[in-house]
């Protein structure tokens, strides 16, 4: 089997288009976990795949590469929340989609704006990943202290508690989160959002995944 096949295996057998990843990272990211897992070609490895839930959630996990933490660019999120937030807060309902939120870090951080900002905003953060097991870790709304290196003093007494060497994300601010798994190239889209947040996932995809045309003329909205 070579690596169109496997791709076609992984279609077939997970619904999962890698078609639409750029084949030269992609390859390079899943020869490393071959090596690792002592596998000599794609039919083993796809075997693996097949036969180990624990490996294929590990084959997901280094596909998404689920690195981020709280208010993550720290440029863009003070030009977001001084020049957008204050135009979007003007609407009596906010329908917010964090695309690809990993774990949880980037909607979170929208909740406390909007906490700061407009205390009686109602509003709702629909979060999505293509990797259940990050959105379980997102869930629990539980930090190391890595993540959390650019909420201040302020923001880290009033909307976390301490628990260990972790921080956890107060009820507050995790109920206005929902979390849901969602394949950014193979579900429906869903409609009448005020904003959509989808930063650093769609430069592993091709240039034709990337284009919005191709999207919605392929996963066109419910």
């Amino acid at each position: 089997m070579d690596f169109t096949g496997f791709k076609e295996q992984i279609k077939q057998n997970f619904c999962l288009d890698l078609d639409s990843y750029k084949e030269k990272q992609l390859k390079r990211r899943i020869d490393n976990l071959m090596e690792r897992e002592k596998k000599k070609d794609y039919v083993e490895y796809m075997g693996l795949l097949l036969a180990s839930k624990e490996t294929y959630e590990k084959f997901l996990d280094t596909l998404t590469i689920n690195v981020t933490e709280f208010f993550r660019d720290k440029e863009a999120f003070t030009f977001f929340e001084r020049n957008i937030l204050p135009i979007l807060i003007k609407n009596k309902y906010l329908k917010i989609w964090s695309a690809a939120c990993a774990n949880g870090a980037e909607p979170y951080s929208v909740a406390i704006l909007l906490k700061e900002l407009t205390p009686g905003c109602v509003y709702q953060i629909e979060a999505t990943d293509i990797d259940a097991n990050v959105l379980k870790m997102a869930m629990t709304g539980k930090y190391n202290v890595e993540c959390l290196r650019n909420v201040s003093p302020h923001r880290l007494a009033r909307f976390f508690y301490q628990d260990g060497e972790h921080y956890v994300i107060k009820e507050q601010v995790k109920q206005k989160v929902f979390f849901k798994k969602h394949d950014l190239l193979r579900d429906f889209f869903g409609q009448n959002y005020n904003l959509i947040i989808c930063r650093n996932v769609v430069i592993y995809f091709t240039p034709q995944a990337q284009s919005l045309q191709q999207l919605t003329e392929k996963y066109k909205t419910k």
